[in-house]
């Protein structure tokens, strides 16, 4: 009988994180279970990551949407629109990341990397090592010895940490390196879980427990109803503001559900990718949908949509392929 290896996979986009919770809320509600418990690794970017490593440690969906419930408006409260904008031109950024600190040190504490229930792909970015980084668990096939000593709360804040909206994180573990919201590069990080799937868990070689990989990656709420014609060409920062960062990332997530779902054409380790999608938003929709935005009205709006979309995609067979027997891998 094969041996399935198992990845949560959930995409970064601040607040909208709010959608994301709300769906797996559903999926744990419908399985009475712990999503924790079905999957061999989770992995998200930026607010996927904060999700992701909420997860590890078995902390109910639930609790994670009421943290962006609670604590959205504090985290990105709400500014004046010319404000805002003057402070991610010229000043130190448009938030302090006091506030997130003080959210993610409430749910996290002084957890290690070290007691995740799951194996772990958190990508980042070193500013200081100029090359992307992926905070993981050390799983002994690796041989590795390099995360599991950090913190959850400064990989949290690694992982989130969107350039001029956040100050850059600082971790004193890794030698005061520095580092940026892994969104710049992995917001999707399907591919990244995928990559070492096959590099250390699946595959025919004899050192390699798993025969195929089984992924379930659940999107953000994105823009999905497109823009006019007729935008100004010409654009500063001024003319794009939101929309610079959100257009990155939403196109490096849409890649990589591309990338996967054609590789199972390409690859003879058999591949399953089941992408849950973003919900349509209306042109009105979009104007109070930013990764930033978290007035009553946007978390509302995002909670709601992450319900329709939950009650539609937990009675789906393959959701239910997903929640029939636990995971394999134990990592403590």
């Amino acid at each position: 009988m094969a041996r399935v290896f198992k990845i949560l996979s959930i995409d970064g986009g601040g607040i909208k994180g709010l959608y994301s919770s709300t769906i797996l809320e559903h999926f744990e509600e419908e399985y009475g279970c712990s999503v924790s418990d079905y999957f061999d690794m989770i992995c998200g970017t930026s607010t996927g990551g904060i999700l992701a490593l909420a997860l590890s440690l078995k902390i109910p969906a639930s609790e994670i949407s009421n943290l962006y419930i609670e604590k959205g408006g504090r985290i990105f409260p709400n500014q004046n629109k010319i404000v805002g904008l003057f402070k991610q031109l010229v000043w130190r950024g448009k938030y302090s990341d006091i506030e997130l600190k003080k959210a993610l040190e409430e749910t996290f504490g002084s957890t290690k990397i070290e007691e995740s229930n799951n194996l772990l792909c958190i990508p980042s970015y070193s500013l200081t090592d100029a090359r992307p980084y992926i905070f993981k668990y050390d799983h002994k096939e690796g041989n590795l010895s390099r995360d599991n000593k950090a913190l959850y709360v400064d990989v949290a804040l690694a992982t989130s940490a969107a350039p001029t909206y956040f100050p850059l994180a600082e971790i004193e573990y890794y030698n005061n390196k520095q580092f940026v919201d892994g969104g710049i590069w992995g917001n999707n990080p399907s591919l990244v879980g995928f990559i070492e799937a096959l590099t250390y868990f699946v595959g025919e070689d004899e050192d390699k427990e798993f025969d195929e990989v089984k992924m379930l990656s659940i999107s953000s709420l994105t823009n999905t109803a497109g823009r006019k014609p007729g935008l100004t060409r010409f654009r500063s920062f001024r003319h794009w503001k939101n929309d610079l960062f959100e257009s990155m990332m939403t196109g490096q997530a849409k890649f990589n559900e591309y990338f996967m779902s054609k590789v199972d054409e390409i690859n003879s380790i058999p591949v399953s990718h089941v992408r849950v999608p973003s919900e349509y938003l209306s042109p009105e929709q979009q104007s109070i949908v930013h990764l930033d935005k978290a007035t009553k009205k946007s978390l509302d709006l995002l909670k709601g949509k992450g319900n329709d979309m939950g009650i539609i995609w937990r009675k789906k067979q393959e959701i239910a392929e997903f929640f029939k027997d636990v995971k394999l891998y134990k990592t403590n």
